[in-house]
């Protein structure tokens, strides 16, 4: 019976992509499932795998070296294309995997189970496998709990993807917007992508609860959510980092424009005025660190540009300053 989500390419890479969890840090929930799978199978690697539009990604890989490959060479890439287990018993007798690069040499994979990772909506993003460097046979129980341990890894990936949003701006968390910068820091690394970081605070916010109560301070945090939402780029990344203190990613940017766009955002966010009786207006201070070797490291990266926010601050709020790189301790 044909399956038309089973060879829906661009829906299928959508789908995958709208977990936004390609290229970021190991996580220790996926990490678990692939080490119950060794354990529980007896086998040496496992790995979640997610099958991109020319790759394959490795968000958990314990006992393989590397966390990506080409698309051609992944066994996981025909595991997408059905609905039930991929079993190779004997890659080397196997024609779609006796020549494969993986099987006649490093990591010398020689059996192989995996089950595909399908979304809620249908689509297969990538599998859960089990490796072994040994022809063996795959029993049905096995099987049976690739298969339950597979539908974990998706149950993960939608908590994942559902824990990322703050609640009441809409903003990334502060965890899915430090993932982004981890994943901006590898860009620029691997292909020299230069980003820039963004981070403000809402001056007087403690008067606004104080005078106002925290409901109205809600509004001013919904109200600065929302002018970046209309103003940002489908690329820039926005998150909520604090309680009235936000971050913006600008990626393929450097200082100077991120200077540009971030006054753009004081001069927008000192235009709102909130609905209230009388209505007020509110302003926040900018801090602006373009990404460098010497920020390498999301933790350094937002606190020069934290230094530089607490700097406007200190300048009499409600203006953008530039990050200066601050000194570094080094470990003796």
């Amino acid at each position: 019976m044909f399956d038309a989500k089973l060879v829906d390419e661009p829906a299928r890479v959508a789908a995958l992509r709208r977990y936004d969890v390609l290229d970021t840090p190991a996580e220790a929930p996926f990490d678990k499932i692939t080490n119950l799978v060794r354990t529980v199978l007896g086998v040496p690697m496992s790995a979640v795998s997610l099958i991109d539009s020319d790759r394959q990604w490795l968000k958990s890989h314990p006992g393989l070296d590397g966390n990506e490959t080409s698309r051609d060479v992944a066994f996981c890439d025909y595991t997408i294309r059905a609905r039930e287990p991929l079993v190779v018993n004997d890659a080397s007798t196997d024609a779609r995997f006796r020549d494969n690069p993986h099987v006649v040499g490093d990591p010398n994979i020689l059996s192989y189970a995996g089950v595909p990772l399908e979304t809620p909506d249908g689509y297969n993003i990538g599998s859960l496998c089990a490796i072994d460097t040994c022809r063996r046979e795959f029993d049905a129980a096995h099987i049976e709990i690739l298969k339950g341990l597979a539908a974990l890894v998706v149950d993960q990936l939608e908590l994942r993807r559902i824990a990322e949003r703050d609640h009441l701006s809409g903003a990334l968390t502060r965890r899915a917007f430090v993932a982004e910068l981890d994943k901006a820091i590898s860009l620029n690394i691997r292909h020299g992508r230069p980003s820039a970081l963004v981070l403000l605070d809402i001056d007087h916010f403690k008067s606004i609860n104080d005078s106002h109560g925290h409901p109205v301070g809600d509004l001013a945090i919904r109200a600065v959510a929302d002018c970046f939402a209309r103003m940002k780029r489908p690329a820039d990344a926005f998150g909520r980092v604090g309680g009235e203190e936000f971050a913006l990613l600008l990626p393929e940017i450097g200082e100077d424009d991120a200077l540009i766009a971030a006054e753009r955002y004081r001069s927008a966010i000192a235009d709102i005025r909130i609905d209230h009786d009388p209505p007020f207006g509110i302003t926040a201070s900018f801090g602006v660190a373009a990404l460098s070797d010497e920020r390498a490291n999301s933790e350094i990266w937002l606190a020069d540009a934290d230094a530089a926010l607490y700097d406007a601050k200190r300048s009499g709020r409600n203006c953008v300053r530039r990050a200066v790189p601050a000194p570094r301790t080094i470990a003796a």
